[in-house]
């Protein structure tokens, strides 16, 4: 079986014209390879918009919105092709997607049109993207993802599903070593348009470089790779050239944008490197995840998690009480809620979510046990490195660092790899420099 290179290029990697031409040139080389394609930048939200106003029936507004879209995909398709062959055609599945979308204003409109219009983004960008590789005389194939990737009734991926019908594809073309294909965009188990969720495209790429037993999979972005601090708020970061899958999952869960906290799962699952790349800066070396965790005594990364909630239940009557902990996570287990920390004493116990969703519901059932407290607008800071427990002295260098600082929960023991520490949102910043100043 032929062996696949797997290349996701985000929104910003396909933002414009110029970028889309620099993507093709970064792909036509001899290598066989599937390429994975985000929505143009600002593309999806400008759709979650479109389908607010669909919803709310304010058809005016959804309308002017979709104009104002259509008029940005056609100013691409003007700089993007140089023969009025290509741009024609270009022009004409822009009208057709477009046009699509309008029928909705009359329609009845539910969450099934509101996927439906959230997939245009992944569409158009691998349509636009391979009309131009045809243009250019590049030998390759468009693979529509709805014929392959499908999540089942738990909205998880169907694994099986995906490699049978993945391969089937691809042996349809024993000749071709160049694949287009849709990030994020799937079905459901019932066969209708659905998605993987936001940052999603990450998953997609992890999820086909697993299911073909890819070398490797690169994962293109407009930063080099993991870097040790948020550059948007720190200076002199640098980026990291190795984690292992672990640091990599701690760091993408706990805020880290460049990478989709699920993107690891299947590639760890099925032992394949994945390299994060930057498309502006090509020859950077970037960040290689792998199964080989680095044994070093340092302290790699940090990254911080807003839009928390701090949620404590106080009670007497937890003291010595078996099955006090069982009920509070029955409660958020119910309401689909996960908890990111958790923290407790012999009458109280601090958790945090990052999904707000149902909770009223959730401190209403929550009382029934004690008194229930809720701060909002929090933020975890996650420390990556070597916590081993063997180790010592590297959490004194993370609260030396954040002495200053009014700490709310912590959460140390639970992984070798990471310490996780609650403070108010508006401590992040000052939070981070002193971290970067400190252990870096």
């Amino acid at each position: 079986m032929k062996s696949f290179l797997i290349m996701k290029f985000g929104g910003t990697s396909v933002g414009n014209a110029q970028r889309m031409k620099n993507v093709a040139k970064l792909i036509t080389n001899e290598t066989p390879k599937i390429v994975v394609l985000s929505a143009m930048s600002g593309t999806t939200n400008s759709l979650v918009e479109i389908a607010e106003y669909l919803y709310k029936k304010n058809h005016d507004t959804a309308n002017e919105l979709i104009f104002q879209l259509e008029n940005k995909y056609r100013n691409v398709c003007n700089e993007l092709f140089s023969t009025n062959e290509y741009k024609n055609l270009a022009l004409e599945t822009i009208s057709n997607h477009f046009d699509d979308m309008r029928k909705f204003i009359i329609d009845v409109f539910t969450t099934l049109e509101e996927k439906s219009i959230l997939a245009k983004g992944e569409i158009l960008s691998t349509t636009l993207f391979y009309y131009y590789l045809l243009e250019n005389n590049f030998d390759s194939v468009l693979l529509s993802a709805l014929n392959f990737m499908r999540i089942d009734k738990s909205d998880e991926p169907d694994f099986y599903y995906i490699k049978e019908n993945l391969q089937r594809e691809i042996n349809l073309y024993p000749d071709k070593n160049l694949f287009i294909t849709q990030g994020y965009i799937c079905r459901n188990a019932f066969g209708e348009i659905d998605n993987l969720k936001r940052g999603g495209s990450d998953f997609s790429a992890s999820l086909i470089g697993a299911a073909l037993r890819s070398n490797e999979i690169e994962i293109w972005t407009d930063i080099d790779g993991f870097h040790n601090n948020d550059p948007r708020f720190v200076q002199k970061t640098h980026s990291i050239s190795e984690l292992s899958f672990d640091e990599a999952a701690e760091l993408a869960y706990f805020g880290a944008k460049i990478l989709h906290p699920s993107t690891v799962l299947p590639a760890k699952a099925a032992n394949i490197p994945v390299r994060l790349k930057n498309t502006m800066n090509p020859k950077a070396a970037g960040t290689l995840i792998t199964n080989n965790s680095l044994n070093t005594d340092e302290i790699k990364a940090v990254a911080a998690k807003d839009g928390i909630v701090a949620i404590k239940i106080k009670s007497g009557r937890m003291l010595l009480a078996y099955g006090f902990l069982r009920k509070i996570f029955e409660t958020f287990e119910r309401f689909q809620t996960p908890i990111d920390m958790v923290t407790t004493s012999e009458i109280a116990v601090s958790l945090t979510i990052d999904n707000d969703q149902y909770l009223e519901k959730i401190v209403e059932e929550l009382r029934q046990y004690g008194t229930v407290a809720v701060d909002k607008n929090q933020t975890i800071i996650c420390v990556v490195g070597n916590f081993a427990g063997n180790k010592t002295g590297m959490a004194l260098k993370v609260f030396e660092a954040l002495r200053n600082i009014p700490i709310r929960m912590i959460s140390y023991g639970g992984s070798e790899n990471n310490i996780s520490i609650l403070i108010d949102s508006q401590e992040k910043i000052r939070s981070l420099q002193a971290l970067n100043e400190h252990l870096f």
